[in-house]
């Protein structure tokens, strides 16, 4: 399954999430996203990325983004992890991994020579209209979220052309 690219319409989906109502992205239509796929709830850069942008998330908001995390982790796992870490972002369940499939995530991976399928850690910046607007890929935790947030600011800003 290929990535979707800058200028693609993002896949729409509609997970379960942490709260009551599940996450539908078109329902974001008119406010950009900040899409981050994740491995699994309460692992070691899983948890540093989400605090990162739970960090972050009053600059997101001011930069017209949400923040919206998936994992295949359950919603009660989500509920776990976000009231341990004390974290404020959505995250959406994708336990039959339609949306990571959609998305081209649910790659094959490889630890210690063992071949296992996961998901790869990719963050997607969405605007307005449902379309990318930019990618990140094999994403590495650390100043993740504040570059993120740049293209965000700059998104919002109409400085960040959309091919």
């Amino acid at each position: 399954m290929q990535l979707p690219e800058p200028g693609a319409l993002a896949p729409d989906f509609d997970l379960p999430s942490d709260g009551p109502k599940p996450i539908r992205l078109s329902a974001f239509q008119g406010e950009n996203v900040a899409l981050f796929f994740y491995p699994k709830d309460d692992t070691t850069a899983c948890t540093a990325e989400a605090i990162d942008f739970n960090r972050l998330r009053a600059k997101f908001k001011a930069a017209g983004t949400r923040l919206v995390g998936v994992s295949p982790d359950s919603p009660r796992s989500h509920e776990k992890f976000k009231a341990k870490h004390s974290l404020k972002i959505a995250l959406a369940s994708d336990e039959a991994r339609t949306a990571c499939e959609a998305y081209g995530v649910w790659r094959e991976k490889s630890l210690y020579g063992r071949k296992y399928m996961g998901v790869l850690r990719t963050t997607w910046l969405i605007d307005r209209e449902g379309r990318v607007a930019a990618r990140w890929d094999n994403v590495k935790v650390a100043g993740h979220a504040d570059a993120v947030l740049a293209a965000a600011k700059a998104l919002n800003e109409g400085v960040l052309a959309i091919p």
